[in-house]
């Protein structure tokens, strides 16, 4: 009676973790390739022949001739898709708050004379801690600064912010952002 009872269980399981262990991930990555080809394989972005990143995932700027993204909360380097998380810090921990300081800090120290409000994704981790995106607030928070760096004028590099702002899907969904890496990739490009 045992075997009886045990067996259509074990031979239902079989069936589903092939059914849907095996069958169903290469079905799905199959359409994923054929109908959304760049996003399936990770949204890459070459130059020259060679990998510069991926539009997914953000990268650490610190020049000042570079738009700088959002923090990252991964480790133990940043930006790092492997460790994707946020960082955990409640707004009560007493870390978090010295994180936030120390990223104002190097902001003002890169732009003493910027006298704007900071805006907050600029000095905060996203949930995952790899966003590739900032505001376009933060984006032209940082514009003086770049312009200075690359000796161009304010309004080029504002022109090239604009360009490169991302409004909501369908006019609904998420907040306007540029995409940093895109960004400075422009940058490079400039004249």
């Amino acid at each position: 009676m045992f075997v009886r009872l045990i067996r259509p269980a074990v031979s239902l399981l079989v069936l589903m973790t092939i059914l849907l262990g095996i069958v169903y991930p290469l079905v799905i990555t199959g359409v994923a390739k054929v109908a959304f080809p760049r996003q399936a394989g990770g949204s890459l972005i070459y130059r020259d022949g060679g990998l510069i990143g991926s539009r997914l995932i953000g990268q650490s700027f610190s020049d000042p001739k570079y738009f700088w993204g959002r923090p990252s909360a991964t480790s133990p380097q940043p930006y790092n898709g492997l460790a994707s998380s946020g960082s955990n810090l409640g707004p009560l921990n007493p870390a978090l708050l010295d994180g936030v300081k120390a990223n104002a800090k190097a902001l003002h120290d890169a732009d003493p004379d910027n006298r704007r409000p900071i805006p907050v994704d600029l000095v905060s981790a996203s949930a995952s801690g790899l966003d590739p995106q900032i505001s376009p607030a933060a984006a032209f928070y940082q514009a003086a600064r770049v312009a200075r760096a690359r000796n161009a004028p304010l309004e080029q590099i504002e022109a090239l912010i604009r360009a490169h702002e991302q409004g909501r899907l369908f006019a609904l969904v998420g907040e306007p952002r540029v995409n940093v890496l895109e960004l400075n990739l422009a940058l490079d490009r400039m004249r």
